[in-house]
């Protein structure tokens, strides 16, 4: 499958998996659908060195890991009117992530983990994106966490924020993805939005918050149609046209908080066709 097709097609792998979102998606207007709008991936790889590399192309000017960096630059845009707030400890990871550290613990559902592997075998380790650890002991040295901001380079202004997770032992990207807030057509309050770029597309995850009376973070996608916060594929076409696909299937929910001992934590549950088949546990510590 790791068959290379040319710089604009990319491996076969690849190519397959962005006929499948042209044909069985729809046609879309990037520029008046802006909530699923992002950067889109090379054909090659989408590690660090794409985010590195990308901004003379697009105009914008690399920092990485300045102080007080966060996934958003205030956690109150998500809690939407709500009269509860946020614990102290979340807020303060959201909004100064490149100051925390993480230990990570997967638990993959048994039947689905040779899924998992052939994922990982075809495309995540290659493209350095979505590289979920296949058991514990993947990540037992430890999650390095590196925030990349992408600045206009006239205006100066933050157009994109990159959380890079990365396997301590050996450097390898675990996720790639691009942290900010959005509305969809079918949900009136702001979502969260991540975007993974992927070779001429991307994948795009909007996530509806609430704010628990504990001062939790809950985030879920659970799309039933097309404009709903969920799962999304997106890939442009050598023609210049964009296509955008639902994955109806799959939900994500993810439940930051502090524990019993108050610490932080983060317990991240994804299904596919209401089956549960990866959980991952997070223990989040100041560096």
């Amino acid at each position: 499958m790791n068959i290379w097709l040319g710089e604009k097609r990319g491996y076969l792998a690849d190519w397959i998996t962005q006929k499948w979102v042209i044909l069985t998606g729809r046609e879309i207007d990037p520029e008046t659908e802006e909530w699923l709008q992002g950067l889109r991936g090379s054909t090659r790889s989408i590690g660090e060195d794409f985010y590195l590399h990308t901004p003379e192309s697009h105009s914008l000017k690399a920092l990485k890991n300045a102080e007080n960096t966060g996934l958003l630059e205030n956690l109150d845009i998500l809690r939407n009117g709500s009269p509860d707030t946020f614990n102290a400890a979340v807020k303060d990871f959201y909004e100064n992530t490149v100051n925390f550290g993480f230990d990570v613990w997967s638990e993959w559902s048994g039947m689905f983990k040779p899924f998992g592997r052939l994922l990982a075998f075809i495309f995540s380790r290659r493209l350095e994106q979505l590289n979920v650890p296949l058991n514990p002991m993947d990540t037992s040295r430890g999650v390095g966490s590196e925030v990349i901001l992408l600045k206009d380079n006239e205006t100066g202004e933050t157009k994109y924020r990159i959380w890079m997770r990365k396997k301590i032992a050996e450097g390898q990207v675990i996720y790639a993805g691009c942290y900010g807030w959005t509305k969809t057509p079918n949900y009136e309050l702001n979502c969260i939005k991540v975007v993974f770029p992927l070779p001429n597309g991307n994948c795009i995850v909007t996530m509806k918050p609430t704010v628990g009376t504990d001062g939790s973070l809950l985030l879920e996608s659970d799309a039933k149609r097309f404009g709903d916060p969920g799962f999304y594929f997106t890939c442009r076409t050598p023609g210049g046209k964009t296509y955008a696909r639902l994955v109806r299937t799959m939900r994500e929910r993810i439940h930051v908080y502090t524990d019993e001992q108050g610490v932080l934590r983060t317990d991240h549950v994804l299904t596919i066709w209401k089956r549960t088949f990866l959980k991952l546990h997070y223990k989040i510590y100041k560096k």
